[in-house]
């Protein structure tokens, strides 16, 4: 057993490419732990950034600057009614919110975090990434039939078409990006996910750059379609309170309702990281070919460490700002806590060894955040779109562009 548990170590495959099914069941707790906390630390971002950008302060009762509210979110969400309609479909009812969670979640099995750190490399990943994030689409459409009435089964529906509509140019934008990697010596592309990052390390350029301003563009219409796809706001009808009945989780409550905004906030980093892999580099740092060396290689390892030892000192800082009472004794302690936990996190990550395992997985993660934030900004920013407004721009105007980036990058492909 040791020596199987050994084996793996060496290697230079993912686990699920080696055969090793112990690490790749390893690798898929790690994924799903850490995009637990992911949506956790999501939740509490966007709370706390859409604050600041509207002059408020956010949560900040439930622990030191309100970094405990998701754990209280969770824990009275866990201790609510779970209620279920009598004319329900019981067992529809009860298997939708799963099929939109294991749909989000699968996902994350071809996705590279680095050239080894993956479930598995598949040589059809980007086709199987586009049929299982799919798969949401029915659970969706479960929940609001399931439920027998006539609000959430329009609410259904409605995001349904919204998300089959947006998945047609999503898809046209994907196509580009691995027409781009048949530009090679033997003029073959690939699907696999780890090989992309790879052709854009080869031909040392990320796609968002390729053929400028086709890469652009293509990557700006798979950006607007991934916002539609996960009912994002300007693009959040299904969950629309003000002006429309709430969708397809309407009869939803305690822990069934949570599901959902766990499988929307998972499928937003599902659709971030593919963005990243297709266009950005995936786990590849800045200029990989332009600063090359060791002195370079160096420089860059060394980011992962420095960035927690910066985010240790910005939580040092605030805690000396915060009010010296009695009343928020508890929130400074924890919070200076919350300081060292992070300034420990940044001088483990420079140790030599482990800067150089965890720098891949840092710049994607990175990448990725970047785009979260950008969904954050997009809520706080952009008003909500009727829903003829949504469908013409994904029928009249992102379809019609992405065939015609596809078009043009095949036709620059063949010249070039």
């Amino acid at each position: 057993m040791l020596e199987y548990i050994k084996s793996y170590l060496g290697s230079n495959l993912t686990p699920g490419s080696a055969g090793n099914m112990l690490w790749a069941f390893v690798y898929i707790a790690l994924i799903f732990l850490g995009l637990s906390v992911a949506v956790i630390a999501m939740n509490w971002l966007e709370r706390k950034i859409l604050a600041h950008m509207q002059v408020r302060l956010g949560p900040m009762r439930v622990g030191p600057h309100g970094l405990l509210q998701p754990v209280a979110d969770a824990l009275k969400l866990l201790l609510k009614e779970d209620i279920m309609p009598a004319e329900a479909d019981k067992l529809v009812f009860w298997l939708a919110p799963l099929i939109v969670v294991l749909a989000a979640f699968a996902v994350f099995t071809v996705v590279p975090f680095g050239p080894t750190h993956a479930v598995t490399d598949m040589n059809i990943g980007i086709l199987f990434m586009l049929g299982v994030s799919s798969l949401g689409v029915l659970g969706i459409v479960m929940a609001g039939w399931a439920s027998n009435s006539h609000y959430p089964l329009i609410g259904a529906l409605r995001s349904s078409a919204q998300m089959v509509s947006y998945e047609v140019a999503m898809g046209l934008a994907v196509v580009s990006a691995v027409l781009m990697t048949s530009m090679n010596a033997q003029g073959t592309g690939t699907l696999s996910m780890i090989g992309i990052v790879q052709a854009q390390q080869q031909q040392g350029v990320w796609f968002i750059f390729k053929f400028f301003p086709l890469g652009f563009m293509a990557m700006g219409i798979f950006a607007i379609a991934m916002v539609a796809e996960t009912n994002r706001a300007p693009f959040d009808l299904p969950e629309a309170e003000s002006e429309l009945t709430a969708g397809f989780h309407t009869e939803y409550s305690g822990f069934r309702w949570s599901l959902f905004f766990l499988a929307e906030y998972s499928a937003m980093i599902a659709v971030s990281s593919i963005a990243v892999t297709l266009w950005l580099g995936g786990w590849l740092r800045p200029f990989p070919n332009l600063l090359g060396g060791p002195l370079w290689d160096l420089v860059f390892s060394l980011a992962p460490g420095l960035s927690f030892l910066a985010l240790g000192a910005m939580a040092a800082f605030n805690t000396f700002r915060m009010p010296r009472h009695s009343f928020f004794r508890v929130q400074t302690v924890g919070l200076a806590l919350f300081a060292v936990l992070l300034a420990m996190i940044g001088v483990l990550m420079l140790a030599p060894g482990v800067r150089e395992r965890v720098q891949d997985i840092f710049w994607f993660c990175f990448k990725v955040a970047v785009f979260m934030y950008l969904y954050i900004w997009y809520r706080g920013t952009f008003p909500r779109y009727r829903f003829d407004q949504l469908m013409r721009v994904g029928w009249k105007v992102l379809l019609p562009a992405g065939l015609g980036v596809l078009i043009l990058t095949a036709i620059v492909g063949v010249l070039v």
